[in-house]
């Protein structure tokens, strides 16, 4: 089995090196970690060796792809058997990767991440997630057990699923913008495929969680894709849920708009078309009330 460990960074620093020294430690020697520059500002830090960088340019300025175009190119770049897919400031421990390609040797088992602390570690940990209401805001889950179990969201700092389905589901929703959600519809849309989530407690990623963003994220795009979750996703009562829970926002029509552009309509189509399990049964099965 090959790794590949896809990094997407954008105006990280010198965080970006830390953490691809992290993964270059602790992974297996047959690995490759390819690192996505998604549109920083000037050049990003200079990274160990042995090394592959991607670089996203248009016509020889910066452009950012956004997290789920970003990781569907590192993809495509990719050679492993496994792919994980990392955030730009983590830090793992030796053989982490050990559990979580265990776990995913169960053909059903889509993605499987670790538990999720702070960095510098704190005593809370997270251990997947789930939503809290119709507005798609997401709370950390609590541990349910000592061995791996399934979780609705698994978070996307770091997360590993097998390539067979990476390519079986379609990859990332391309049609995300900048960041925000592209975690939770990827982990919904994989459930309803047909997969089962998983967390392994066993392992425990440190994650930097900043204050504020190194880089500017847009109301617009950051609603855009919680409508998008929801209009593939979600029965129509639970859509007029989320647009009434998100309609005050100033930016709320633009955000609407960017969803009709960004054919919403044939994504719901393909979704409806594909899916084995419902989003009823989803809500069902994670005691998601709102």
């Amino acid at each position: 089995m090959k790794i590949s460990v896809i990094v997407i960074t954008r105006n990280e620093g010198a965080e970006l090196r830390r953490t691809v020294e992290n993964l270059q430690s602790t992974l297996p020697s047959r690995s490759e970690l390819i690192v996505v520059n998604d549109g920083s500002r000037g050049r990003i830090a200079d990274l160990p060796r042995p090394r592959r960088i991607i670089h996203t340019r248009s016509l020889g300025h910066a452009q950012s792809l956004g997290v789920a175009r970003a990781r569907n190119l590192g993809a495509s770049r990719s050679t492993g058997d496994l792919l994980v897919f990392a955030d730009a400031h983590i830090r793992l421990d030796a053989d982490w990767w050990r559990p979580l390609a265990l776990v995913l040797e169960n053909p059903k088992a889509g993605a499987a991440s670790p538990a999720v602390t702070h960095l510098p570690p704190v005593k809370t940990l997270g251990y997947g997630l789930t939503f809290k209401g119709a507005d798609l805001e997401v709370a950390w889950l609590p541990k349910k057990a000592g061995r791996p179990f399934r979780v609705p969201i698994v978070p996307g700092c770091c997360l590993a699923m097998r390539r067979d389905t990476f390519n079986a589901i379609g990859g990332w929703d391309s049609g995300l913008l900048h960041r925000g959600g592209v975690d939770n519809e990827m982990s919904i849309r994989m459930w309803t495929l047909g997969y089962d989530l998983y967390v392994d407690p066993r392992v425990v990623c440190r994650h930097l969680f900043r204050q504020k963003s190194p880089y500017h994220v847009g109301w617009p795009e950051y609603l855009h894709n919680r409508l998008r979750l929801a209009m593939a996703h979600l029965s129509a009562p639970r859509i007029a849920q989320v647009v009434a829970a998100l309609q005050h926002h100033r930016a709320f029509g633009a955000a609407m708009a960017l969803a009709v552009e960004n054919g919403i309509t044939e994504r719901r189509r393909e979704m409806r078309e594909r899916r084995v399990r419902t989003d009823n049964q989803y809500f069902a099965r994670f005691g998601i009330r709102w």
